[in-house]
């Protein structure tokens, strides 16, 4: 914004010219409209429960992996030395165990708990072998990231949408022109100057503000995806019979560089938490 007006007014322009609220309101109330119309109450729901996560820092930090993955460690280092029926209240009641309620973070985040819980809850029944249950984990991600993907969506065909419905502005500040062509040449000017802002404010709209919220969107989205893929390779790996610390290192593996933290590291953090 600084660039664009602070651009404009260096060339000489007046903001005053570009405040012009008529053609933001046939731009936005058409915009409004085109979203209704486009979409279902399920993805209009959606779209409305995400945006208020974009004004938000990323909640999925080097620290919430950690404790993730230490969390992990506990329920399968139990699950080694007691077998798996004794995680069994662990899992009906997640708030309620006395090693969830250690990692608040973690438990804050219901969709990745009720993940976390079912799979453990098949494990423990016996009944299914790890290519099954992998093939349900692959089938329950690739549903959350669809489900995700709804929002990106929805803003991004807005986003799309904005440079057309600035030119409806514009041309109908053309057509009030056209039938204004008896006044002055100075107060023609400035109806074609008022047509012409509803373009500049339809792409403005479009490039600068909602094209970049649905790529945050999708960042966001990949993201979450991830703590479902951490924790759908650590319980593989235990599953296929590798110890609880190699198996929560196939979890820290498939983080992004950015959060992932060292083999050190996390080592340090579990020994920190059976210390504790």
């Amino acid at each position: 914004m600084l660039s664009v007006f602070g651009g404009f007014l260096l060339a000489g322009g007046h903001m005053a010219a570009l405040f012009q609220p008529v053609e933001l309101l046939i731009i936005g109330g058409s915009a409004i409209g085109a979203f209704i119309v486009g979409n279902n109450s399920k993805a209009i729901k959606a779209t409305l429960h995400a945006l208020p996560s974009l004004f938000k820092s990323s909640r999925y930090t080097k620290a919430l992996y950690m404790e993730l993955m230490t969390l992990l460690f506990e329920i399968l280092s139990k699950v080694r030395k007691e077998g798996l029926m004794s995680i069994e209240g662990d899992i009906e009641s997640p708030e309620e165990s006395p090693i969830f309620t250690k990692y608040p973070g973690v438990l804050a985040d219901h969709h990745i708990v009720e993940f976390m819980t079912d799979y453990l809850r098949l494990m423990v029944s016996g009944n299914m072998d790890a290519f099954q249950i992998e093939n349900l984990m692959d089938n329950e991600i690739e549903t959350h990231h669809v489900e995700g993907e709804v929002p990106v969506h929805c803003i991004a065909k807005l986003g799309d949408a904005m440079p057309a419905l600035g030119i409806v502005a514009c041309v109908l500040g053309v057509v009030h022109t056209m039938e204004s062509v008896g006044l002055p040449p100075a107060e023609l000017g400035i109806l074609i100057a008022r047509a012409l802002v509803g373009t500049f404010l339809g792409i403005l709209l479009s490039y600068g503000f909602v094209g970049p919220l649905s790529g945050l969107l999708e960042q966001k989205l990949h993201e979450s995806t991830k703590m479902f893929q951490c924790v759908k390779v650590t319980l593989l790996a235990s599953l296929n019979g590798y110890a609880p610390a190699l198996a929560v290192e196939f979890g820290r593996k498939v983080l992004f560089s950015t959060e992932r933290p060292s083999f050190l590291e996390l080592e340090e953090h579990i020994k920190a938490a059976k210390a504790k």
